[in-house]
């Protein structure tokens, strides 16, 4: 695992330059403290990445935000730059969430967001004048054999790995996570210890640019409301209505309004605006044991499952003779990992293989995979079926 005296070292007593993104919230204001503290100098950075359109409709309050960060830099005498990625939001995150939705599928505007904007338009505007940049996510970075990878947190519950595993090898190699050695626990006596302004304050929850406004709300703003049919997958018969297929998810139990339950969302007939659902704790049929990736990707490349084979000949389909791997994956935000294998299917997909049934396979959500040890995340690609 690579700390900050292993960063140091690296650079062999050049003190390396470092963006720290802060929030305002405790887990980015310990990894300034952990930053200074190690030696590091580092150049705070608020990012405004609120959505709002041409009506204000959502806007996430950022004062609260902006003050706690202020109050950070002058502690450390650090200097502070809020910065606008406003724009950048709205065409590559916030339309993608309402794209994905409007096709059905289900989004993930936090991975989106990691890839293209914190570690994207971030470094093409600011961060390519820095050596390193530094965040509050609970993931950590390991060096195997002078080669970067992602690699899991010390605190299962909250590591965050699975909503990085879209960033690409320069990205990785860039970024350092100095809370990723860390519990929680650990996190909020360090920001009290050291009188963090932060210390105290809530973790925030939901989707960042949604601020405090519902996301059936904001997904009624731009997609409106098209009433349709319940459908009892079972029975066939209609037991009740719904006021969108684009409200509702792959393996959803609330929210339904159905009596009798629990319900469980199996299917969208997005053509029909029809969604089946399926009464029981364990109906068998939303769960699955195949897992259909496009576009996979693997942030460091794919030696550790395939030794002989570059990424660059799996991308052209130079492959047909490799055999499942083991590995380990998820496809939902837990702490639990599921063994599995994986297998290139052609035209830069990927099959996962379960060896226990998966529920509520959601086309639109990533599949994640890691090593066996759930060590290394080592790449991630968009379902498009489950089975």
């Amino acid at each position: 695992m690579t700390d900050l005296q292993e960063i140091l070292a690296r650079h062999q007593g050049r003190v390396p330059s470092v963006a720290a993104l802060v929030s305002g919230g405790v887990d980015s204001s310990v990894v300034v403290h952990r930053l200074v503290e190690a030696g590091f100098k580092p150049h705070i950075f608020y990012i405004r990445i609120g959505m709002q359109d041409e009506d204000g409709f959502v806007d996430c309050p950022a004062e609260e935000d902006i003050e706690l960060t202020t109050l950070l830099a002058r502690k450390y005498g650090l200097p502070m730059d809020v910065v606008s990625l406003h724009q950048e939001y709205w065409e590559k995150v916030v339309s993608y969430t309402i794209d994905t939705v409007k096709r059905g599928l289900t989004p993930n505007p936090d991975v989106m967001c990691n890839k293209l904007i914190k570690f994207g338009c971030f470094e093409e505007k600011w961060g390519h004048h820095f050596d390193y940049i530094a965040t509050g996510h609970y993931a950590t970075t390991t060096y195997i054999d002078d080669c970067c990878y992602l690699s899991t947190a010390k605190d299962p519950i909250k590591d965050q790995t699975d909503f990085l595993a879209q960033i690409n090898f320069a990205q990785v190699s860039k970024l350092l996570f100095p809370i990723g050695h860390l519990m929680k626990s650990e996190v909020r006596d360090i920001a009290e210890a050291a009188r963090i302004p932060s210390a105290k304050r809530r973790d925030s929850q939901g989707i960042c640019f949604l601020g405090k406004v519902n996301y059936n709300d904001f997904i009624r703003r731009y997609l409106g409301e098209k009433p349709g049919r319940i459908i009892d997958r079972e029975t066939g018969k209609t037991i009740g209505t719904h006021r969108g297929y684009w409200f509702h998810t792959i393996g959803q139990r609330k929210g339904l309004g159905l009596s009798g339950g629990p319900w469980f969302v199996v299917k969208k007939d997005t053509k029909r605006n029809i969604i089946l659902v399926s009464r029981g704790y364990d109906p068998a049929d939303q769960y699955g044991r195949e897992i259909d990736m496009a576009q996979f990707d693997f942030i460091s490349g794919s030696a550790n499952l395939w030794p002989d084979f570059s990424i660059q000949q799996l991308r052209q389909g130079i492959f047909s003779s490799l055999a499942p791997v083991c590995i380990s994956f998820k496809i939902r935000h837990t702490p639990e990992f599921i063994g599995g294998t994986l297998s290139p299917l052609g035209d830069h997909g990927f099959r996962i293989k379960s060896d226990e049934p998966v529920q509520g396979i959601a086309p639109g959500q990533y599949g994640v995979v890691y090593d066996l040890d759930h060590r290394l995340c080592l790449g991630s690609g968009m379902i498009t079926a489950g089975r």
